[in-house]
């Protein structure tokens, strides 16, 4: 729900292009199928941090089932491939769903390591629906205008305010899109993925997800085992829960995040003056929502928007800082004022947020059944908030357009697997987004996989974020396709980064290499 970057560019008009011959294995030259098909035209449309970044696009139907039918355009992005080496495309997606990936290919080409990038072709893909990609789905600008009702339904009023937005969302949704909604969903994406590497001329592709982006590599995989060269696979969805059993796992390691927050605040109690017992500093946090629930501050931050604010921290602890000097202010200053730059900075919604939650919704609503009876949610999420407060219902809220979502809803895919070439996967242990539960069931699902596993990591997509033990294991496999082997759970093991310093210690967390990979990640999940 933080802001996001604007989208690249634009839609290139598609003309026929030109393939350069490849090796084996990596890319083919067209064949008298393939040669029928759209290519993209590439243009520069680079930017300061990612000077060779290109734009183009492509035209997908909108129904594969009908491929001659009404045809929508993805918004592609490449940095291309200098070294003499060419192992094909890689393609890259931040997960979400409703994450644009656009700019997802400058920062992994820039930020692997120069010789492994040299030999791909890194390719950026906004999914159906999203961003720069036609037609992009906004259902309901504004809807995560504040003040929102006090997402914790204590009276029948607040559940009665809470599932009136729900509804009309789901509602205005159906309305705006009723022809294309049947067709936004995790699969129709895997086609399109398929039709870009079509178009790219290549028999196989490489490809690198994070989050959703997880789940959707293992369809691919599912759909299509032969066509996949290389998988890497980071912070990892439950195949198995999506989507309602999986947002009710979050909740439990969102609030273990929340508490691990707290305990960083009491170590630092010189700093923030918070104390040092983790419980009370919690109890203080709780003081807080309940004051802003009765008086939202600057008329933006009430309770629904405060939990917004600290949610980022259960996905990046780069942000603790800014959070606990927010939460320090307003305690003991009583100064509100960081608190609403912190809701502005990481979790006010603009334009590109409206998007990539109307794509979110049509996912996850679409992708898998979900109870249509609004008494099993009530039960479900009252008896997880009883142990997990900080998320629970907001969570909730944040979902429950799915009990009321005017299409039917899929069959999720068994993505068990024994076709697939190794892959590598990636998973923190205490990651809140992604439980580690599903990294555990991924590994194994997938019969040739290795799990690189993050110990004492409880950050949300953890390789080309600063750890070098981790990124080590990805350049290895990138370049000959090399994973670990070892006994047990876990092929390998890195110890985590260590967690960040308050910002008065002139740490540079706001520079770093993590913080620039959050930015890019998807929409909470």
């Amino acid at each position: 729900m933080r802001k996001r970057a604007a989208a690249l560019c634009g839609a290139a008009v598609v003309v026929a292009g030109t393939f350069t011959a490849v090796p084996a294995g990596a890319s083919t030259p067209p064949t008298a199928q393939t040669a029928q098909a759209a290519k993209p035209a590439w243009k520069k449309c680079g930017t300061t941090d990612y000077p060779t970044l290109q734009c183009a696009s492509l035209k997908v139907p909108l129904d594969h089932a009908k491929p001659n039918g009404e045809q929508i355009t993805l918004a592609l992005s490449r940095v291309p491939h200098t070294a003499k080496k060419y192992q094909g495309p890689l393609l890259v997606n931040p997960g979400g769903p409703g994450g644009s990936g656009l700019t997802l290919a400058g920062f992994v080409a820039s930020t692997l390591p120069k010789a492994v990038a040299a030999q791909y072709d890194v390719i950026g893909f906004d999914p159906r629906g999203v961003g720069a990609s036609k037609p992009a789905l906004d259902c309901k600008p504004g809807h995560f205008n504040p003040v929102r009702p006090n997402s914790v339904p204590s009276t029948p009023a607040i559940e009665k305010a809470n599932l009136s937005r729900a509804k009309s969302f789901a509602a205005a949704c159906g309305k705006k899109y009723a022809s294309v909604l049947p067709y936004i969903n995790t699969v129709s994406a895997v086609r399109d993925m398929d039709s870009i590497r079509k178009a790219l001329g290549a028999k196989k592709i490489n490809y690198f997800g994070y989050s959703y982006g997880t789940y959707l590599g293992a369809v691919y995989g599912k759909l299509y085992p032969e066509r996949v060269r290389r998988l890497v696979l980071d912070s990892i969805v439950d195949p198995t829960g999506v989507w309602y059993d999986d947002n009710l796992a979050q909740d439990y390691a969102f609030n273990d995040r929340h508490r691990a927050l707290m305990a960083w605040i009491a170590k630092y109690d010189a700093t923030y003056k918070l104390g040092t017992d983790p419980e009370k500093i919690e109890a203080k946090w709780y003081a807080m929502r309940a004051a802003l629930a009765k008086k939202p501050a600057d008329g933006k931050v009430g309770a629904s928007e405060l939990e917004d604010t600290f949610i980022p921290g259960g996905y990046y602890n780069g942000y603790w800082p800014y959070l606990a000097e927010a939460f320090a202010a307003y305690v003991n200053d009583k100064n509100a004022d960081p608190l609403v730059e912190a809701y502005e900075n990481f979790a006010a919604v603009d334009a590109s947020g409206d998007n990539g939650y109307s794509i979110y919704t049509s996912v996850q609503c679409r992708d898998a059944s979900w109870p249509r009876d609004w008494n099993q949610w009530r039960k479900d999420n009252w008896a997880v908030y009883e142990k997990a407060p900080f998320m629970t219902w907001n969570n909730a809220w944040y979902n429950a357009p799915c009990a009321f979502w005017p299409t039917d809803s899929l069959q999720p895919k068994n993505v068990a697997n024994g076709k697939l070439p190794p892959a590598l996967l990636f998973q923190a242990t205490d990651d809140a987004a992604t439980p580690y539960q599903g990294g555990a069931t991924v590994h194994q699902l997938l019969a040739h996989s290795s799990l690189v596993v993050e110990e004492g990591g409880g950050n949300h997509g953890i390789s080309l974020s600063g750890n070098a033990c981790l990124d080590k294991y990805l350049a290895a496999y990138l370049t000959d396709g090399t994973v670990p082997r070892g006994h047990g759970e876990a092929d390998a093991v890195c110890e985590a980064l260590p967690d960040p310093e308050p910002l008065s210690s002139k740490a540079a967390s706001t520079s770093s290499r993590g913080s620039t990979l959050h930015g890019l990640l998807g929409f909470r999940g």
